[in-house]
C-alpha cells in the first residue's frame, strides 16, 4: 500500500479477475473446433457467420449457470448430481463424458502434432508424446495458482487467429451480410455444418470444468467461500462470474469467427472447399494467403491445444472423482489426491496412445462429437433443474430470465444434437 492505494493498476486488476470463464471460453476453440470452423468457412464462405451470433448467448447462459452452481454449493456438477439425483444417471453421464474427452484429447494431440510438423518436420509421434508430457506434467507438478496463470496467458495464443484476419483480404460487406442477413440453403450438408458448429461450440466438458474451477477458487482464496455458507459474498461473486463468463465466451466466439472469416476469404474464394483437419487448413493457406497467415494459423493450433488438452483431462478427472467421492482438485498435492491425478494422466496417455496405434483422428472426432451430442442435452437439462431448486441453490437459484434463456438453449441444443447424431451415424 502506498498512500492508501494498492499497487495494482485497473488493467492488471481486470486481467487478474478473469479466470474460469476466460479459460473455459478459450479452451472451447480446441484444434477439433478449429477444424469445424475452418471447414465451415471453406465450404460455405461467410454464409454461416450468423451461427456464432446465436451460440454466444447460449454459451453465456449455460456457462454462467455452471459457474453459479459451483460457486454457490462448493461442489462441481458431478458432486451435486451425486447428492440429489439417481446414481445411474450420474454414472452414465460421467462414463460418456470421459469417453468423449479421451477421444477428443487424442484428436487434439494429433492435430497439434500435424500442425507442428508443418513448422518443424520431425516425427509426429515425438510431438504427440512431447505435448502429452507437457500437459500432464504441468497439471501434476505446477502449483495451482501458477498453473491457472499459465492457462490464462495461454489464452493469448488465440490472438494468432485475429492476426490471420489482418493478413488476408476480407470482404467486410459480405461478412456483414452473412452475420445479419444469412443466405440459408436447403441442402443437407449446409445444415449438418450448422449443427456441427453448435455441437463443437457447446460441449459438456466445458460445463464441468468451469463449475469445478469456481469450487477450486473457494479452496485457494481464503476470502472466498460457497455462497450458501457466506451469502454476503453473493453480489460481488455473481457480478464477477457474469463478467468473466461473458468475456470468455466472447473471446471464444470471436476467435471462431476469425477462423471462419480467414478460410472464407482465402480457401473458399479459391474453391478449396474440403478441409478435414485444422492442419490441412493451415497448409492450404500457405500458397494462397502467404507464409505469415500459414504460420499464425499453425501456431494457433498448437497454442490452443496446450490449453484445451488440460481442460479436457481435468474435467474428466473432476467428474469421475466427484462421482466416486475421491479427493479432487488441482489445488491439492498429488499425494493427497492420487486417484484424481492418475485420472488426468490416464486420459492423456490413452488419448496419445490412440495416435500411436494409428487410430483415425477424424473418426475419433466424429465419435467424440456424437457422444458429446448424447451427453450435452441431459447435462444441460440437469443444470437447469439444479439451478432452479431451492434445495440445491437456496436463495441463489436463478431467476425467470436465466431460466427461460437456459431452457431455450437446451431445447435448441436438443434439436441440433439429434440432427448431428442422425447425420453422423448415416455417414
Amino acid at each position: 500500500m502506498v498512500g492508501g492505494r494498492t499497487g495494482k493498476s485497473p488493467k492488471s486488476s481486470w486481467w487478474s479477475s478473469l479466470g474460469p470463464g476466460l479459460i473455459t471460453g478459450a479452451a472451447d476453440d480446441d484444434p477439433s473446433g478449429i477444424a469445424t470452423y475452418a471447414q465451415a468457412g471453406a465450404q460455405f464462405g461467410f454464409s454461416l457467420s450468423w451461427t456464432l451470433l446465436i451460440t454466444y448467448p447460449m454459451m453465456v447462459v449455460i456457462q454462467e449457470i455452471s459457474a453459479r452452481v459451483g460457486r454457490t454449493t462448493g461442489r462441481g456438477i458431478a458432486g451435486n448430481l451425486r447428492r440429489h439425483y439417481p446414481a445411474w444417471l450420474l454414472h452414465g453421464i460421467v462414463v460418456l463424458l470421459c469417453a468423449a474427452n479421451v477421444l477428443n484429447i487424442g484428436a487434439d494431440l494429433g492435430a497439434m502434432a500435424a500442425a507442428a510438423r508443418l513448422l518443424l518436420p520431425i516425427p509426429a509421434g515425438l510431438y504427440v508424446a512431447g505435448f502429452g508430457i507437457v500437459c500432464a506434467a504441468g497439471m501434476v507438478f505446477v502449483q495451482y495458482g501458477r498453473y491457472v496463470s499459465i492457462l490464462r496467458w495461454l489464452t493469448l495464443s488465440l490472438l494468432a487467429y485475429f492476426g490471420t484476419v489482418f493478413v488476408v483480404h476480407v470482404s467486410w460487406g459480405e461478412l456483414l451480410r452473412g452475420l445479419l442477413w444469412p443466405d440459408l440453403r436447403l441442402d443437407r450438408s449446409f445444415w449438418m455444418t450448422v449443427v456441427a458448429i453448435f455441437g463443437t461450440t457447446i460441449s459438456p466438458y466445458l460445463f464441468f470444468w468451469q463449475a469445478s474451477q469456481e469450487v477450486e477458487d473457494t479452496h485457494v482464496k481464503s476470502e472466498r467461500a460457497p455462497l450458501l455458507r457466506k451469502p454476503r459474498q453473493a453480489a460481488n461473486a455473481l457480478t464477477r462470474i457474469r463478467a468473466d463468463t461473458a468475456t470468455g465466451m466472447a473471446v471464444s466466439n470471436l476467435v471462431a469467427l476469425a477462423i471462419l472469416v480467414t478460410t472464407a476469404s482465402t480457401l473458399h474464394e479459391h474453391r478449396i472447399t474440403d478441409v478435414a483437419t485444422a492442419a490441412q487448413a493451415a497448409e492450404a493457406l500457405r500458397p494462397i494467403a502467404g507464409s505469415a497467415a500459414f504460420a499464425l494459423f499453425a501456431l494457433g493450433i498448437v497454442g490452443t491445444g496446450l490449453l484445451s488438452v488440460p481442460v479436457l483431462a481435468g474435467s474428466a478427472a473432476y467428474a469421475l472423482g466427484e462421482a466416486w467421492r475421491w479427493p479432487v482438485g488441482l489445488s491439492k498435492r498429488p499425494s493427497r489426491a492420487r486417484a484424481f491425478y492418475w485420472t488426468i494422466v490416464a486420459t492423456i496417455v490413452l488419448g496419445a496412445a490412440g495416435n500411436v496405434l494409428a487410430f483415425n483422428p477424424l473418426r475419433a472426432l466424429v465419435w467424440a462429437a456424437v457422444i458429446n451430442g448424447i451427453v450435452a442435452v441431459p447435462v444441460m437439462a440437469m443444470l437447469m433443474l439444479m439451478s432452479t431448486r431451492v434445495a440445491i441453490l437456496g436463495q441463489f437459484r436463478i431467476g425467470k430470465r436465466l431460466a427461460v434463456l437456459g431452457w431455450g438453449a437446451t431445447a435448441l441444443m436438443g434439436v441440433a444434437s439429434v440432427l448431428f447424431i442422425a447425420g453422423s451415424v448415416r455417414t
